[in-house]
Formats: C-alpha cells, sequence, structure tokens
C-alpha cells in the first residue's frame, strides 16, 4: 500500500513538473496533480482493459504514445483544475515518457 502511495505521489511531481514546462499544459497544485495522477492511471486501465495490452503507454511504441496523449487529454474533462491542448497532451505524453524511462511511475 506504501509502495502505491509512494508512486501517486512521484506521478503527481512529474505531472506538476510537466504541466510548468510545456505550453498547452495548465499549471497544476499539488492537490489537483494527485487527482490527476489518479484519473489518469484509472483511465489508462480502463484503455487497457478494453483494447488489450497492446495499447498499453509501456509498449514505448506510436500506439502507447497515441493512447498516452489521449488520456492526458480526456483527464482533463474529469480533473476540474486540468487545461491541457491537444498539443499540450501530445507533448506531455512525450516528455512523461522520456521521464519514465529514468523515474518508472507505472502502477504494477
Amino acid at each position: 500500500m506504501l509502495g502505491l502511495i509512494v508512486r501517486f505521489i512521484v506521478s503527481a511531481l512529474v505531472l506538476m513538473l510537466v504541466s510548468f514546462l510545456l505550453p498547452g499544459f495548465a499549471t497544476l497544485g499539488f492537490g489537483a496533480a494527485i487527482i490527476a495522477a489518479i484519473v489518469i492511471a484509472v483511465l489508462g486501465f480502463i484503455a487497457e482493459s478494453i483494447f488489450g495490452k497492446k495499447v498499453s503507454p509501456q509498449n514505448r511504441g506510436i500506439i502507447g504514445f497515441v493512447v498516452s496523449a489521449a488520456v492526458i487529454y480526456l483527464a482533463q474533462f474529469i480533473v476540474p483544475a486540468m487545461e491541457v491542448s491537444i498539443i499540450g497532451a501530445a507533448l506531455a505524453a512525450l516528455v512523461i515518457g522520456v521521464i519514465d524511462v529514468f523515474v518508472p511511475t507505472e502502477l504494477r
């Protein structure tokens, strides 16, 4: 359980960093980032459940990238403090993918 909490906190910190760095991604506070991390994890799980493991961002392919960008974009409709453009979602998916290579945030 502690590992799950730590992963959500790390995911929230990564989202805060991405929102600070990228245009088209409104800056998130810590509370909104935690909620966004949870929503993104749930939406990613739903997408993976519906379409199978081949759409998982962990596959590191173009399909995983597109699904990650779509999940980030759709999360803005659930998280009130989150505003993301389509370009911002694509850039965020790219940056989060690069950061995930060094700091894994996947919930296993």
